[in-house]
């Protein structure tokens, strides 16, 4: 049977190694396009977005020549800022819900 220290050992090296997975995901971006890269959007290894590209033929298929630059910025910016402010308070919802599951002084990296 294993001793109780070398349980701990074993537990704080698992907590270590998902602290340093934890930290790989959120360095790492993944990013998807639909319509043939008309939209492109970047995540981070946790799933949290981070931008949007459009080009002017996501905007106005029928005539893109017609959208300037511009308005494809400001459309970028005006969706990036929703989608991470919709990612922010899911998070801070997901965290208070947990925080009264998990017992206090528990650290369970990526949740809290």
């Amino acid at each position: 049977m294993m001793n109780l220290a070398n349980m701990m050992k074993q537990a704080q090296q698992v907590q270590k190694r998902l602290q340093e997975a934890q930290n790989d995901l959120a360095h790492t971006e993944i990013t998807a396009q639909a319509a043939n890269g008309a939209v492109t959007v970047t995540c981070d290894g946790h799933g949290k977005f981070k931008s949007i590209k459009l080009t002017k033929q996501a905007i106005n298929s029928e005539n893109p020549d017609a959208v300037d630059n511009e308005t494809v910025e400001m459309l970028e910016d005006l969706i990036t800022t929703a989608m991470k402010q919709a990612t922010a308070d899911a998070t801070k919802k997901m965290q208070d819900k947990m925080k009264g599951i998990v017992p206090a002084g528990i650290n369970i990296p990526g949740l809290f």
